[in-house]
């Protein structure tokens, strides 16, 4: 992938980006550029900064060695990269659970650290939150879980979370609405230390 993209190709969708890149790969490079850093955030949420890194390339690597295979009616590449890096951010399955335990039980893990404040208003209540939520957190199951931080953290739509996953919309909706319930039900009847995650608890 190595040259610089045409100019024009900065302006098309990502379907006709992938398609264009069967016959110059140089250009899947503008996918990179568009979300590398959504997918690395997300990550880094998920297992830390370190780890963030790996599932980062990894994602886009993946994403190229299979585009011929990406579905060009879909405009929005968006959430089939997240759906790749949650595959591979499942593979990882317990050490985040672990971190997320450990979390639970000390108040203190690094991973949190970039999880920043969209999750709760200052640093005081972000250290007394962190325990409860991590604990939440550790024991919905991997798919609850998948379902959850995609809509929490990536704010995907639930369409775009179903395209992600590949499972209906309706599957999205139950999960969600079951991980919900048992957040809430960890945390307490009042998650209120949650900011823009109150509508996820």
């Amino acid at each position: 992938m190595s040259g610089a993209p045409p100019p024009m190709a900065r302006t098309e969708d990502d379907a006709a980006i992938i398609a264009q890149s069967l016959e110059q790969p140089e250009l899947f490079a503008l996918l990179y550029d568009r979300y590398a850093s959504d997918i690395h955030r997300y990550a880094a949420r998920r297992l830390g900064d370190t780890t963030a890194d790996d599932v980062t390339a990894d994602t886009f690597l993946v994403a190229f060695r299979i585009r011929s295979r990406y579905d060009l009616t879909r405009a929005n590449a968006r959430p089939w990269l997240y759906g790749i890096a949650g595959n591979l951010i499942g593979k990882q399955r317990r050490a985040e659970v672990r971190a997320l335990r450990a979390l639970a039980r000390t108040g203190h893990d690094p991973v949190t650290d970039s999880w920043g404040a969209s999750w709760v208003e200052d640093t005081d209540s972000r250290i007394a939150a962190q325990g409860p939520l991590a604990g939440a957190l550790a024991v919905l199951s991997a798919g609850d879980r998948h379902v959850l931080l995609l809509i929490a953290w990536a704010e995907l739509t639930y369409e775009e979370a179903a395209e992600a996953l590949d499972i209906p919309v309706g599957t999205v909706r139950s999960r969600l609405n079951r991980a919900r319930r048992k957040v809430r039900t960890a945390l307490g009847a009042d998650p209120a230390f949650m900011s823009d995650a109150a509508e996820v608890a």
